[in-house]
């Protein structure tokens, strides 16, 4: 396995593309169990739990969200140091679990997603800085075909840009981007299952849909620098320290899942807040 610490030209990178690709930051049996607790923890098969994001197709991406990271595999995932500490090292401080989504994308049917900003609409949740990454793990391999992430390297120097209901997806500032696309490099994020991509808050990015025969399933585990707290209350979480786990503990935790135990966020539990919930993250 490669080396799971960021080094720093990797970092130097980040800050300049806006994203750093590491991969085979999970191995083939850490991959092997997040495919298992896709198939078997009841919580994330429960229709309840899940959102469906459509494009303007009407084709569909199945998303399942929480913010308490918990201690199953999935908490293991996003509270492992080889996560945290790049998150850490790439914000320049102490960081805190924001949330953590799946993003399933169907063969066959799965949806695009237009170019946008997470800080677009992390922003208004009163987060006063773009001290805020995701990272992005492929459960499947992510390619063109089966609708991979794109990005727009070094978008993320362009700061916050307005973001517009665009064929009901919010979406960046259309005549910005389509501008922006003229001089900076848009790059398909290609993955092998066990990649894992940080992304920065303010890089643009979507996806187009999956016509493969295959599935494209990512876990996304979003972070918040802790000097960002926060100044208003929210559905998303202010500043709650994080207990970090030696990497081993994602194998440890084999077979361990939080099923209905785990708090899901549902849009109906946050009736004036829609426009948050239905928003894509990286996808």
């Amino acid at each position: 396995m490669n080396d799971r610490r960021l080094g720093a030209d990797e970092v130097a990178r980040f800050h300049s593309d806006g994203y750093l690709l590491k991969p085979a930051l999970f191995d083939a049996e850490e991959v092997a169990l997040m495919r298992q607790a896709l198939a078997s923890d009841a919580g994330i098969g429960d229709q309840r739990n899940t959102m469906a994001m459509y494009d303007a197709d009407g084709s569909v991406t199945t998303t399942v969200l929480w913010t308490d990271p918990g201690d199953d595999l999935f908490g293991a995932i996003a509270r492992c140091e080889r996560v945290v500490e790049g998150a850490e090292r790439l914000l320049g401080g102490e960081v805190y679990h924001y949330h953590s989504k799946l993003t399933l994308k169907a063969p066959e049917t799965g949806g695009a997603w237009n170019w946008h900003q997470d800080y677009g609409y992390w922003y208004f949740n009163g987060n006063l800085f773009p001290d805020m990454l995701s990272v992005f793990i492929a459960i499947d391999p992510a390619t063109q075909e089966n609708g991979c992430l794109q990005v727009l390297r070094g978008s993320a120097r362009m700061g916050r840009l307005d973001h517009e209901l665009v064929g009901g997806q919010l979406t960046a500032a259309p005549e910005r981007v389509e501008h922006a696309i003229k001089r900076l490099d848009v790059v398909s994020c290609e993955m092998a299952a066990g990649d894992a991509l940080f992304l920065h808050c303010n890089t643009l990015h979507g996806s187009s849909q999956n016509i493969s025969k295959r599935s494209r399933n990512v876990l996304l585990c979003c972070y918040n620098a802790a000097r960002n707290d926060p100044y208003k209350d929210h559905h998303m979480p202010r500043y709650t320290p994080l207990q970090k786990l030696p990497d081993s503990a994602v194998k440890e935790r084999r077979g361990i899942h939080a099923g209905a135990a785990r708090r899901f966020m549902r849009p109906e539990d946050h009736p004036d807040d829609q426009a948050s919930l239905t928003t894509p993250d990286a996808s």
